[in-house]
């Protein structure tokens, strides 16, 4: 024997083995998210509203519908329970998604309005309109507006009983 020999392992023990001084240079990258675009393209996204008489969803995601961006509800942004459905907090969920989506690169939406649906209303609740309308108004634009309401072909019976219910 020699000399002792020098032993390498790859675990990281904390201290440079190499006897040469790397110098690393730290390069800054401007991270983007979303998709690279030309000029005047458009990216599409879904914006789902779901509108009952108790809460305003307002759920966007990609044009699969697989991929959610951002959902927000109307109480999320109110205190009082009673105010969950009202146009005003549907409005500031809207205007909440809106910044979310610019900020991802979704410049227009196809959008999904439901109702509750089935043996129930049919009707939107008050918070659909006034949704699109702050989806529209803070810069997105919007291309298809569709209903998707669940309307039942048979169904099961509605609660109320025989004579319905009486005011």
């Amino acid at each position: 024997m020699v000399g002792p020999k020098r032993m390498r392992c790859d675990v990281p023990c904390g201290f440079n083995t190499n006897s040469k001084k790397t110098a690393t240079k730290e390069v800054e990258e401007v991270v983007r998210v979303g998709p690279t675009l030309k000029e005047g393209e458009q990216v599409f996204g879904v914006a789902h509203i779901f509108a009952s008489f108790n809460d305003t969803f307002v759920h966007v995601t990609d044009l699969s519908g697989r991929e959610t961006i951002v959902r927000v509800t109307g109480g999320m942004k109110v205190k009082a329970d009673r105010d969950e459905a009202s146009p005003y907090a549907a409005m500031l969920a809207a205007q909440d998604v809106a910044a979310k989506c610019k900020e991802v690169g979704v410049t227009a939406l196809h959008i999904k309005i439901r109702a509750t649906g089935g043996n129930r209303t049919k009707t939107p609740g008050p918070g659909a309109q006034s949704a699109l309308r702050a989806l529209a108004r803070n810069g997105l634009k919007i291309g298809r507006i569709e209903d998707v309401t669940p309307i039942p072909t048979d169904s099961t019976r509605r609660k109320g009983g025989r004579r319905g219910r009486r005011l």
